[in-house]
């Protein structure tokens, strides 16, 4: 046995993560439960202890919770925002001692050696971790031991505590194989062969084990007992950003700010390039010589850590700013940073689309980024969804667009003409304008995608004509055959 059997370890485990996050701000007594796609089919994700009691489980198919339990609330799962809960919740956890980490979607493991006196000991040190976490409405289960696995296999399959310097397996020798953090197969096949609980499996020889299962099962068995260490790696913080400078005299003039904040971005840049990262988001602070403050936030269409390009798109908030008696302080904070390794430019030194997102930043700083868009090609012959738009600043443009026929450059919803027959009609009638056909080239058979839902595209089939009429009118017909009808969907250029 190795020394680290002084150590004691907790395992926290939040059985009900998701929903309990969900349901912080607005809780609900009546059965709730989060769902996702899983090849195809949506499933329970999470669920609360109403929707247990009805019957539901973890994994059990949408449909059939509704049928079972017609009262059901749900809502989408968001297992981005569920991993943030979970990285806040480890912060949190350092209270108790600095090295807490996350273990797996729904569970935190803390290093407590040689800190519970500091709350009195383990028992108050516990009681005071489950208050906390019933105050702020997270369902939780603790386990404590000398062991990274024994805590683990105790809060999930027994919620108890191992005495300092007991034999784990007193205390892990009734809990079933699977608390082992063994694969679910694995654990199947133990079962089958009647070694249902850890006290069973350390009682097998351990050679035709090690050749049954491979190295992994053993493996678990000794860190669980204590046989082999584990390390806990604490949860790092990202880098943070921000640099200032303090003035020996007050300045007011855009020319004096915007010299300052220069000094502030080449230093604030050189750490971000040195990380290999870029801004998207910086916040000038403006302190005032009466106490007062001013903010003049950028939002970048690309990750840049460039300064000389960066610094351009802050003069027009500086000139906005009003100095008062003076700004003594000014500090540079990126509070939005993405990754922006290096890569490989071209003879002229730069990207080519470096202009374009310039431009999209300077034209963002006045209407807002989002209102920037841009349209992207989608994969669809029906004409309303074979674009995207997308805002600008977070896309990339599309590639070429393939189209096998002309489409119009506008579109508009269908307006019905009169007209009989498969042909165009020679003379119609179309927004107060009498038309006359000069030309028609068509049709162009378009059937709706059967695996969208969409009412507009309900009627069927659609012939499409190109119209070129003696007015000078270039329109886009089309003739539903199953329901005989004339419309004007778009026009030409």
């Amino acid at each position: 046995m190795f020394d680290g059997m002084h150590r004691r370890i907790v395992s926290i485990w939040f059985p009900r993560l998701a929903s309990d996050r969900a349901l912080r701000l607005r809780p609900v007594e009546a059965p709730f439960a989060l769902s996702l796609t899983r090849a195809g089919v949506e499933r329970i994700h999470c669920l609360n202890l109403a929707a247990v009691s009805r019957g539901l489980h973890r994994g059990m198919g949408l449909a059939d919770a509704r049928a079972l339990c017609p009262d059901l609330l749900s809502r989408p799962a968001d297992p981005a925002a569920d991993a943030r809960f979970l990285r806040a919740l480890c912060r949190w956890a350092t209270r108790y001692c600095p090295w807490a980490g996350i273990e797996g979607e729904d569970g935190l493991v803390l290093d407590i050696t040689g800190a519970a006196h500091l709350f009195g000991g383990e028992a108050e040190m516990l009681a005071d971790m489950r208050a906390r976490l019933l105050r702020a409405g997270i369902a939780a289960r603790l386990g404590l031991a000398a062991t990274r696995g024994a805590a683990w296999a105790l809060a999930r399959h027994g919620e108890g505590v191992a005495a300092p310097g007991a034999d784990p397996l007193q205390a892990l020798g009734h809990l079933p194989v699977r608390a082992l953090r063994l694969e679910e197969d694995t654990a199947a096949a133990l079962d089958r062969l009647g070694l249902r609980s850890v006290a069973d499996l350390a009682a097998r020889p351990r050679a035709p084990l090690a050749r049954r299962f491979g190295p992994e099962l053993l493996k678990r068995l000794d860190q669980a007992l204590g046989a082999e260490a584990e390390a806990i790696a604490p949860v790092a913080e990202p880098p943070h950003y921000a640099v200032r400078l303090s003035l020996p005299d007050p300045i007011g003039l855009v020319s004096d700010v915007m010299a300052g904040t220069g000094r502030l971005l080449e230093a604030l840049c050189a750490r971000l390039k040195d990380r290999q990262d870029g801004a998207r988001v910086l916040r000038l602070t403006l302190n005032r010589v009466d106490g007062d403050s001013r903010q003049v936030e950028l939002r970048l269409a690309r990750p840049l850590h460039e300064p000389a390009r960066i610094l351009p798109l802050f003069e027009r908030g500086v000139a906005g700013v009003e100095a008062g008696f003076g700004i003594d302080r000014l500090r540079l904070e990126a509070v939005q940073v993405e990754p922006l390794p290096p890569c490989q430019t071209g003879f002229h030194g730069g990207d080519r689309t470096d202009g374009l997102d310039d431009l999209i930043s300077r034209i963002g700083t006045r209407i807002g980024l989002e209102n920037i868009r841009r349209f992207l090609p989608a994969d669809s012959h029906i004409p309303e969804r074979s674009f995207l738009i997308a805002p600008a600043a977070w896309s990339e443009p599309g590639g070429a667009w393939i189209v096998p026929h002309p489409r119009p450059l506008r579109l508009f919803p269908p307006e019905p003409i009169a007209g009989t027959g498969p042909q165009p009609p020679g003379r119609f009638r179309w927004r107060r304008m009498t038309l006359e056909t000069a030309r028609a080239t068509g049709p162009e058979r378009i059937a709706p995608e059967w695996w969208l839902e969409d009412e507009a595209w309900r009627s069927g089939l659609r012939d499409y004509w190109r119209i070129e009429t003696r007015q000078g009118r270039r329109l886009w017909l089309f003739h539903t055959p199953q329901a005989p009808g004339w419309f004007v969907q778009g026009e030409f250029a």
